[in-house]
């Protein structure tokens, strides 16, 4: 997969993640496992970044 590519996916999902973190906060229930998703997705956009980096 194109690492640009990959990279525009990730930000979607951050994004889409993220609003869906907002809606399960505002309702008071546990949003532990979507910040954990954040997490999970921000360190793979470092990772990708770092890799289309290293291609440059």
């Amino acid at each position: 997969m194109d690492l640009e590519y990959k990279l525009k996916e990730l930000k979607h999902d951050y994004v889409r993640i993220q609003a869906d973190l907002e809606k399960v906060e505002s309702t008071g229930h546990n949003t532990e496992s979507l910040e954990r998703q954040l997490l999970n997705i921000e360190n793979e956009i470092t990772e990708t970044k770092n890799k289309i980096r290293q291609q440059k």
